[in-house]
């Protein structure tokens, strides 16, 4: 299906551009193509032919093609000259597969929101696959994609930056103030969120919350998709209602608490609408669905305290959404990485909640300590913030780690910190 990707780039000059795990990704596939004329550019020097340190953003202009990894960034080199050249995994795809793209985005929920549809098209037992984002890249994969294949892709802000096509179905949970060490400026952000829908025909559907008043407020501009604006509103007697019909009954049993969560439940069967995929079995796969890791994950209940580890909260809202969806939480674990997002929510949040105790660990924590108005803790390890935790947390009540950050300034990624954290829980 993708020999015309290949005969186009067999003729270009291509820059792969980052060479993290999407980069290597690229590099394998048009290698085991017969594609020979690449050059890496990366920070840190590899074992392959390429243009590595202080010098790897220089010259990116003398390439045909530059297939970027999304964690680079460009916002401090001008680019003008280049622009029109980036590319990446996620744009290849878009621009010449005939599979069925569903694409979903969002400041948070896109990874649950993500999974839950996969689940329901498995179930439907479709050809299906789970991509980008969510830690797969898409090119392990694209020799198995068939014209009837699904794909479910996460497509982070970072992967939609320089994308010029979008899905047959997109997806934006919500927008909130997020990546700004990334991006410069909260419109670039949004900007490239939006780009989901952007380049959308009337032939697509553009799902999006109707109840996140940013995104409802830019969703008025012109977008040719068909729009689908869901909200909690939604739900009548009970019933996520989809054009007026009784969909689910929220009473069900599932794992999935909280109205965050069903917000992604009401996206998710929107797709399945579109899709006319069988809705029982789309419920079977809400009620067996699990949490996944590191979202509002149950480590366990130790000395009467049970300890929740949400380490993939990486913005106030969605802290402020699991405190909201678990109640009874006692002791508070915050702070990561300072991308200079605006923490003022989650200040008067916390000092509005039953909270009692909130540990701050740097670096965002430190900056919103001297205005929490609860008992607070300014601490650096994160061993010796559980430690203390054990000491001060309520019996009978909740313990959650939950950084309303990034966890780059210590760990590696969210999952090291999340796993660090339930090591910790559960050491005597």
């Amino acid at each position: 299906m993708y020999n015309e990707m290949i005969k186009d780039l067999k003729n270009k000059s291509i820059c792969i551009l980052g060479f993290g795990k999407e980069g290597k990704s690229t590099y394998n596939y048009l290698t085991k193509h017969g594609i020979t004329n690449i050059k890496v550019h990366d920070k840190i020097e590899q074992d392959v032919d390429g243009v590595y340190g202080d010098i790897y953003l220089d010259n990116l202009d003398k390439y045909d093609i530059i297939i970027k990894s999304p964690g680079i960034s460009l916002k401090d080199i001008d680019i003008s000259k280049f622009e029109n050249k980036i590319s990446s995994e996620l744009e290849l795809l878009l621009e010449y597969s005939k599979c069925t793209i569903i694409g979903i985005t969002g400041s948070k929920g896109k990874s649950t929101t993500t999974s839950l549809i996969y689940e329901m098209l498995k179930a439907n037992q479709l050809d299906t696959y789970l991509l980008g984002n969510i830690g797969i890249p898409i090119f392990d994969y694209l020799d198995s994609f068939k014209e009837d294949s699904y794909l479910v892709i996460e497509m982070a802000a970072l992967q939609l930056e320089y994308v010029k096509h979008s899905p047959h179905i997109g997806v934006i949970t919500n927008l909130f103030e997020e990546h700004l060490d990334h991006f410069g400026t909260l419109e670039k952000y949004y900007n490239a969120k939006l780009n989901i829908f952007k380049y959308q025909s009337s032939n697509d559907y553009s799902i999006y919350s109707h109840d996140n008043k940013e995104l409802d407020t830019i969703m008025k501009d012109k977008y040719k998709g068909h729009k689908i604006p869901v909200s909690l509103d939604d739900i009548k007697d009970n019933y996520i209602t989809i054009d007026e019909e009784k969909i689910y009954d929220i009473n069900n049993k599932r794992n999935l608490i909280g109205k965050h969560n069903l917000m992604n439940i009401i996206m998710a069967l929107n797709v399945a609408k579109i899709l006319k995929l069988d809705i029982n079995k789309c419920i079977m796969a809400i009620t067996n669905f699990k949490p996944l890791p590191h979202r509002m994950e149950n480590v366990g209940t130790y000395d009467g305290v049970t300890y929740y580890d949400d380490a993939i909260a990486t913005i106030p809202e969605a802290t402020i959404d699991c405190i909201d969806a678990l109640g009874n939480v006692d002791t508070l674990i915050t702070g990561g990485k300072d991308r200079g997002i605006d923490y003022q929510v989650l200040i008067d949040y916390i000092n509005s909640s039953n909270v009692s105790n909130v540990i701050c660990m740097p670096e965002t924590g430190y900056r919103i300590e001297p205005y929490i108005t609860k008992n607070t803790y300014k601490i650096v390890e994160l061993e010796d913030a559980v430690n203390l935790a054990k000491k001060v947390t309520k019996k009978g009540s909740i313990c959650l780690l939950s950084p309303s950050a990034s966890s780059y300034n210590k760990f590696k990624n969210f999952e090291e910190k999340g796993n660090y954290f339930q090591k910790y829980v559960k050491s005597e």
